[in-house]
């Protein structure tokens, strides 16, 4: 449930130094690493964050309360696991970790009469424009004998916290205005808006000798100061309970990242893998029986930013790795949809289930017709029928209801596609009438495409444009293909999308000119992996019989649009969406949400295994060729390894596709590679509605 990181007020993506930006090489906010405290409730690599995130800062300071909110360079920094530490300018060293429910800070200082630790409940957001979260209403109660707690109500969600500090003989106080108020014991405010807003918190203060420490401990919970109290007892117990804490956390950590293991690729590429394996099971947050919206136990995911960034590559992987949070994820989905009447597309600490509606539609709906394909128990599946089938009638679903299209296009394509999901779950649970009437529905998609084009009817677009999203992976490629012309017309045009045979292109600096921009978006080009509708777009020649073109794509972004170091990441990490893509394309499998199906290209190492449940999925390979390296540690000019053919558990496989319901009962895909093409995969397409009977029970 909780997080903690060194705060600059700069956006996050930027890592703490650079101005939130959407067009060319972003700007740097602050010329140095630097921090005013450590905040709470971090957004891992999203968008358009500004608000919602970074509550209850701790500072300490050897400076007076006044300069609190100033900046400090940071220097000496770590990274771990569930760890993170840096040396401020001040000569303080901190340290944090957290539990479930729990954060726990350690302060090493200098020798000082008067050190402090300030905590600042009023903070939220960040410093951008249009960045600062604003409590609603907030009560902070000092309790004596290094304790206080307080609740502060942000953009509608109370959150509350518990502090316990141990410090023996330091004074405690309330402070409102970076004033101190001696003697009082609580602060209530039951109106705050931006303009009356002046920061508030408490104080803990006293001499200290050189290399002491204080340990800060905070409980928190969205259901009131109890509660969070409760939590924090549960976690640290009466004592010091940072190294306590901190080894639990890598622990379970460490237990986590072990589900899926490699072997072989270059050190960099290890590395990045490893990382982007942690990076995908950061978000959703879940914060176990601590739902604000119902009283009643059970699992409760606050942090899903955004579901249009998620469902297509981080979903399928929590299903194959971490089941029982999947579980738990969907039930909370369910949920949110029966409380505030949709499915998410975003939703973060704060009402509103349909933030960022205009994203996409029924994405949810592939993550449930998954699991209820590969039998997973533990959900009311009538339940979850009823809430598929309603929210697909809301928001752009009922325009789409009534005209069979809707504007933008690629909704039509998202509920078109949530009809078809939604249809298998209707058919297993043997109610064939809706199962027909939803499935017919789906098959209007094609109102999407413009026959004369073979692409996606003009429209407006979220981050993207025409050439972007008409390569979705659809239920009925066979179809959406003949719509293109055929096989040659479809690749014909992918290839022009992927830019194979055009000129390089400059990317763009700082400060792009309009004129710059149009002229890049008007060569309708693969804008890289960052943009959501391009992710599952090098799998689309699987579909017309082109693997080869798929592990040419996958295996330059692999080498070119990754690092080790910063700037690693081609964009936004979106939750660990991106970091998602990395991992499956790294093993040679790449998920089709909502179709219970699996794409085979060449894996980036020699050998993986992953745990899937209670069973054991491994990709082995032979004819594997290792990466020649460059001083930097950086693969170089990689040559591209084709499957020439294949087997799954002994058994030959001339598919370059299997089923979900395979990998997740475990067993052996063996790959053989070689430096060309061969053809493998080319004959045996992937299903489509538009398949014959025979050939679908085939794919299965």
């Amino acid at each position: 449930m909780v997080s903690a990181c060194a705060y600059s007020g700069a956006y996050p993506t930027g890592y703490g130094r650079y101005t939130k930006n959407t067009e060319g090489v972003p700007e740097e906010m602050f010329e140095r690493l630097q921090a005013s405290g450590f905040t709470h409730f971090q957004q891992s690599g999203t968008g358009a964050i500004r608000k919602y995130y970074n509550y209850v800062r701790v500072t300490p300071m050897v400076q007076p309360l006044d300069a609190l909110g100033e900046s400090w360079p940071l220097r000496d920094e770590v990274a771990e696991a569930g760890y993170y530490a840096a040396t401020l300018d001040t000569g303080v060293r901190c340290e944090l970790t957290v539990g479930t429910k729990v954060a726990v800070h350690r302060y090493t200082f200098p020798e000082h009469s008067s050190a402090r630790v300030v905590i600042d409940l009023s903070i939220g957001g960040l410093a951008i424009e249009h960045g600062r979260t604003v409590p609603l209403r907030a009560q902070v109660e000092s309790m004596g004998h290094g304790r206080a707690q307080g609740t502060v109500a942000m953009e509608g969600v109370p959150l509350s916290v518990y502090v316990d500090v141990i410090s023996p003989g330091w004074r405690q106080m309330l402070w409102y205005d970076r004033r101190l108020i001696d003697g009082g014991t609580r602060l209530d405010f039951d109106s705050i808006r931006h303009t009356t807003l002046r920061p508030f918190g408490m104080l803990f203060m006293g001499p200290t000798e050189p290399g002491q420490t204080v340990e800060v401990r905070l409980g928190f919970s969205l259901r009131g100061c109890d509660q969070a109290k409760q939590n924090l007892e549960r976690e640290c117990g009466n004592g010091p309970a940072f190294d306590a804490v901190r080894s639990r956390t890598r622990a379970r950590w460490r237990e986590h990242l072990d589900r899926v293991q490699v072997d072989g690729g270059t050190p960099a590429r290890r590395t990045v893998f490893a990382t982007a394996l942690y990076h995908s099971l950061i978000k959703p947050c879940f914060a176990d029986d601590e739902s604000p919206f119902w009283p009643t136990s059970g699992p409760f995911a606050f942090d899903v930013c955004t579901m249009w960034d998620i469902y297509k590559t981080q979903l399928p992987l929590l299903a194959a790795i971490v089941p029982d949070r999947a579980a738990d994820l969907l039930e909370s989905l369910i949920r949110v949809c029966e409380e505030e009447g949709n499915f998410p597309i975003g939703y973060r600490m704060a009402r509103g289930a349909d933030r960022f509606y205009r994203q996409g539609s029924a994405l949810v709906h592939t993550a449930l017709a998954d699991a209820h394909a590969l039998g997973r128990a533990g959900l009311d599946w009538n339940w979850a029928l009823v809430h598929m089938v309603d929210d697909l009638r809301r928001m752009y679903g009922e325009e789409f209801f009534e005209h069979g299209v809707v504007h933008p296009i690629s909704h039509t394509l998202d509920l078109a596609y949530g009809h078809h999901c939604t249809a298998q779950v209707a058919r297993a649970l043997n109610d064939g009438r809706l199962a027909d009437v939803l499935e017919e529905r789906s098959r209007q998609w094609s109102n999407a495409f413009d026959p004369s084009t073979g692409l996606l009817r003009d429209s407006e677009f979220y981050e993207g444009g025409k050439w972007n999203y008409s390569f979705r992976l659809l239920h009925d490629m066979a179809a959406r293909i003949a719509l293109a012309g055929g096989d040659r017309a479809f690749i014909d045009k992918l290839d022009r999308f992927f830019g194979f045979g055009a000129a390089p292109v400059t990317q763009p600096g700082r400060r792009p000119q309009p004129a710059e921009m149009a002229a890049g978006y008007a060569l309708n080009r693969f804008e890289g992996l960052n943009n959501e509708p391009d992710m599952e777009a090098p799998w689309a020649y699987h579909y017309a019989g082109r693997p080869d073109r798929t592990a040419q794509i996958v295996n330059a972004a692999l080498t070119w649009q990754f690092g080790t170091g910063p700037g690693g990441l081609p964009g936004n990490d979106d939750s660990g969406g991106l970091s998602s893509w990395y991992v499956w394309a790294s093993l040679g499998l790449f998920p089709i949400a909502g179709q219970n199906l699996f794409l085979v290209n060449a894996p980036a190492f020699e050998r993986a295994a992953l745990r899937v449940g209670g069973n054991e999925f491994v990709i082995e390979t032979s004819g594997y060729q290792e990466k020649p390296i460059g001083v930097d540690g950086i693969d170089r000019d990689p040559p591209t390894q084709y499957v020439q053919s294949a087997t799954l558990n002994g058994k030959p496989l001339h598919a370059a596709h299997l089923s979900a319901a395979a990998v997740h009962r475990g067993g052996v895909l063996h790959l053989r590679l070689g430096p060309e093409p061969s053809g493998w995969g080319r004959e045996v397409r992937p299903p489509s509605l538009s398949d014959t009977p025979a050939k679908l029970e085939e794919a299965r």
